[in-house]
């Protein structure tokens, strides 16, 4: 069944993800611009990186118990109504408080039209091409990060960042309406389905959803905290604007050969660990590349650390697409597909919360950028021993036992 005219069912749940992570691909190249406007700090910029994340960080696991009630494809249709009405108001506002505020909106309306859509995948495409797809889904975040990042100077450089804001909130919008007038009908939600809190107990007590919601988390703060800062360091470093929006916006892009390449080798028989082990330690090493003085200084140096970027986005681009498909493989049950999805998501907001204002708290007390591989090495580490202990636990044959 196909999206009148236009696009598959599950391709239009993927374009709906890339309109709702537009909003968080839009700050990194507005973050020059709102700094001289609001007068604010490094770390206070981190902040404003990672506000968008607060509702996903209180709010995942709740939300996809929600959406197993009101239904996948209400959820994420009113996630974009949200996101869209909050940028379009938070380009007419004059105070950063304010600001800051419809910031954590937008963040509410990412997570409701985000958490739905493993689960919406998983409806709309038959068994032989779940993980394939969900690793086109797990693109959905480098590849609206990277359309932001190429998009946001020249329209901020026309209409300035309320345009900007305001450009987004109607894509959003749109796109509203699009899934509401072609995604199917959510189905009656069946009597057999456990109790709310007989999924929490479920999900919350089971290995699986722990473990790769944690895993998602230190991959999450450890990409966001590199990409989103990338601009504000190739500036300071002296790259023409232009050429800074450019250069962080490939190494947003590459991510995406990852997360295909991921769903590729999953359907191929390629082991979740071995994936996940590959994109980690890839993480690691380009994060102690790109930050530490190893390279040397000069062009030369530059534009090592900058191939050691790509590195790190490129093959850490595995993790993303793996995890969402062992989400759905080591939820503890059908019924707890989207809580499972919703708690990933809840520690993936965290991680995006937290590494952009650690990663410049080290810079600011360092005075300068060379020690932040500190931050991203911890994170490769841990997700190094998550990794081991989803292969044990998938050599078990279990889904998800305790």
């Amino acid at each position: 069944m196909k999206a009148p005219g236009l696009l598959p069912p599950a391709w239009l749940v993927v374009l709906g993800g890339v309109a709702a992570a537009l909003h968080v691909g839009k700050l990194p190249p507005a973050l020059p611009v709102l700094r001289d406007a609001l007068d604010i700090g490094l770390v206070q910029a981190g902040f404003l990186l990672s506000l968008v994340q607060l509702a996903g960080m209180t709010l995942g696991l709740v939300a996809g118990l929600a959406a197993d009630r009101i239904g996948l494809k209400r959820t994420m249709v009113a996630g974009l109504l949200l996101t869209g009405a909050a940028s379009v108001l938070g380009g007419c506002v004059g105070t950063p408080a304010l600001l800051l505020a419809l910031r954590a909106l937008e963040g509410l309306g990412f997570l409701l039209a985000s958490m739905p859509a493993p689960g919406l995948i998983r409806r709309l495409v038959p068994p032989e091409r779940m993980s394939a797809t969900l690793g086109v889904w797990g693109a959905y975040m480098p590849f609206a990060t990277a359309a932001a990042l190429l998009a946001g100077p020249a329209w901020m450089a026309w209409a300035g960042w309320r345009g900007w804001w305001w450009l987004l909130g109607g894509v959003s919008l749109a796109l509203a309406g699009w899934l509401a007038a072609a995604l199917p009908a959510d189905p009656a939600r069946p009597n057999a389905m456990p109790q709310q809190g007989s999924r929490v107990r479920l999900t919350l007590t089971a290995r699986g959803p722990w473990l790769v919601a944690c895993a998602f988390g230190v991959y999450s703060a450890q990409w966001l905290a590199v990409i989103g800062f990338l601009p504000s360091i190739y500036l300071a470093a002296g790259f023409a604007a232009g050429l800074a929006a450019v250069a962080t916006a490939l190494a947003a892009a590459v991510n995406m050969v990852g997360n295909l390449a991921s769903g590729r080798l999953l359907q191929r028989g390629a082991s979740p660990q071995h994936l996940l082990a590959t994109g980690f330690l890839a993480m690691g090493l380009g994060g102690f590349l790109a930050f530490s003085d190893v390279l040397g200084q000069g062009a030369a140096g530059a534009w090592g650390r900058y191939a050691a970027v790509l590195g790190f986005s490129m093959v850490g681009g595995v993790i993303p697409g793996t995890l969402f498909s062992l989400a759905v493989r080591l939820a503890p049950s059908e019924h707890t597909v989207s809580a499972t999805v919703g708690w990933m998501q809840q520690w993936s907001a965290f991680g995006q919360f937290a590494g952009p204002p650690l990663v410049a708290s080290v810079a600011a007390r360092a005075g300068g950028w060379q020690w932040s591989w500190l931050v991203t090495g911890a994170c490769a580490a841990a997700g190094l021993l998550l990794a081991r202990s989803m292969g044990r636990l998938l050599a078990k044959g279990s889904r998800a036992g305790p």
